[in-house]
């Protein structure tokens, strides 16, 4: 069972994030979407306090929005 919970963020907001109470090391390991003006920060426990007043989606709905065109490349049609 995944207990992870992911955070979208801007962009412009990473320097907040303490990358000691998330599971990324770095701003260099956020996955960023297509534009580049938002990413996702995933953590276990409780919610970092550098997250608080941000929604906290599970597993199921994070892979929803990650399927989503401005996370994704499109799907070539030829294919």
């Amino acid at each position: 069972m995944n207990n992870k919970k992911y955070v979208i963020i801007e962009a412009s907001d990473v320097s907040t994030v303490n990358f000691d109470e998330v599971l990324q090391t770095s701003v260099d390991t956020l996955l960023y979407n297509r534009a580049g003006d938002q990413c996702v920060v995933k953590y276990e426990g409780n919610k970092p306090r550098c997250l608080y007043g941000k929604d906290a989606l599970d597993y199921t709905a994070i892979c929803e929005v990650l399927s989503g065109e401005a996370w994704s490349e499109p799907k070539n049609e030829e294919e």
